[in-house]
């Protein structure tokens, strides 16, 4: 199950609501998205989870391009939403590389000695990393640093809306 809310600043604070991503399609429209809960600019941040499995932070200031965090870039890839976050940009890959290497598949499809990650399973190709990816600052100037933000737990948007001081207001819209 899956839980998505916008926390936007404005000069009384931060204004909390929840939000549909059904017709959310790329990272560019979860950033107007973002943008259009915002006044006059102000910063506004999307939170999204899926359980405890991972969670993923967008922060949109103004007209900037969004800042990414991921918290499992490995679980969130097998999720619609977790897809829509992991750019070729933020997995450090070439746009329309989709990590594949077509000229070293056989004719059927399948790959001789195809590679085992490190914990015995096939390599899916993706090479996507397991752990958190983007940036670990993007909440620095709001009170998380990205040391405390590497090592948030259990209810990770809880604990991240408490130190920006929108607690009371995530778990409204909750």
């Amino acid at each position: 199950m899956y839980f998505a809310a916008l926390l936007a600043r404005t000069e009384d604070g931060w204004e909390a609501s929840d939000t549909e991503l059904d017709d959310v399609e790329t990272l560019s429209d979860l950033a107007d998205l973002a943008r259009e809960a915002s006044t006059d600019e102000d910063t506004v941040l999307v939170l999204i989870e899926q359980e405890d499995a991972w969670f993923g932070l967008v922060r949109v200031d103004g007209e900037d391009d969004p800042r990414v965090f991921v918290s499992n870039a490995a679980v969130a890839a097998r999720s619609s939403y977790g897809e829509l976050l992991l750019t070729d940009e933020l997995l450090g890959r070439e746009p329309g590389d989709d990590g594949s290497d077509l000229d070293a598949l056989d004719l059927d499809g399948t790959e001789d000695g195809e590679p085992e990650t490190a914990d015995g399973d096939e390599d899916d190709g993706t090479d996507v990393p397991h752990g958190p990816v983007g940036d670990t600052g993007i909440l620095d100037d709001l009170g998380l640093t990205g040391k405390e933000l590497l090592s948030v737990e259990g209810d990770a948007l809880t604990e991240i809306a408490d130190a920006l001081g929108a607690s009371d207001l995530l778990e409204a819209v909750r």
